[in-house]
């Protein structure tokens, strides 16, 4: 009897995580829980001619390797077309020495605009989900395979791609995560070299990229076009969890 009520009360908690990862805050008295209704989409102004990209500072060629090392050069970087059109590079953010790094696949609008990498709609899932694993989002790193918006939020091009993914594998060479978390179908093509690879095949799988366990799910934003992928999605972050030795919800 001890051991099944053990069990209902483990499952409940998963449950309840699961839910406060994904947005649900409040349930009502009595009667089944409602399912969320879909999130709106916001209104957007008409898109301004971008602004001219700041001028970068001068790299100093005695600075050692680091992070901001990386950052500085990406923002004078002109290696592919997509530096034409940005407003500001996205680098990525978070701990230097993260156990967990997230990869997506680009900067959107809001990113180009505030240089930071999951800042929109998708971010805010993002750092839900990063909660409900038991971590601040600060105590991640979060990145993309490019630096720069591409045109209409686009999927990169292989060309954009191979001009930008060395500074993504300097940081993690920095970093040193014990896992990294790719999101959706682009950058688990860009980490793992395959382009047919698909995130539906191999999510939730314990991969591997130069000696470090690299798990594929979901992209944010396709969990916020269909909300029944969050469960599925919930399962691939536990399995990180287990890489790490961690458990959902406790430091």
């Amino acid at each position: 009897m001890d051991d099944d009520r053990s069990q209902l009360a483990n499952a409940l908690r998963q449950h309840l995580l699961l839910e406060r990862g994904f947005g649900v805050e409040a349930y009502p008295r009595g009667g089944v829980v409602p399912a969320p209704a879909p999130l709106p989409s916001a209104p957007r102004p008409a898109p301004a001619a971008p602004a001219a990209a700041p001028a970068a500072p001068p790299i100093d060629p005695t600075m050692p390797e680091s992070l901001d090392r990386i950052a500085a050069e990406i923002a004078a970087c002109r290696a592919c077309g997509l530096c034409a059109g940005r407003t500001n590079t996205v680098p990525g953010e978070g701990a230097a020495q993260a156990e967990l790094v997230f990869i997506g696949e680009g900067p959107g609008a809001d990113e180009d605009a505030q240089g930071r990498p999951f800042v929109g709609r998708s971010g805010e899932l993002l750092t839900k989900m990063i909660e409900a694993m038991g971590f601040a989002r600060n105590q991640v790193f979060i990145a993309n395979v490019v630096k720069c918006r591409p045109p209409g939020n686009r999927a990169p091009e292989p060309a954009e791609m191979a001009a930008c993914i060395g500074y993504l594998h300097r940081q993690l060479a920095l970093i040193k995560p014990k896992v990294i978390c790719t999101l959706g179908n682009t950058p688990l093509r860009a980490m793992t070299g395959d382009p047919k690879k698909g995130i539906t095949s191999v999510r939730g799988q314990i991969l591997d990229w130069n000696g470090i366990p690299l798990v594929p799910t979901f992209h944010p934003a396709y969990l916020l076009r269909n909300p029944p992928a969050k469960k599925p999605c919930w399962e691939d972050l536990k399995v990180v969890l287990k890489v790490l030795e961690r458990t959902a919800g406790r430091p």
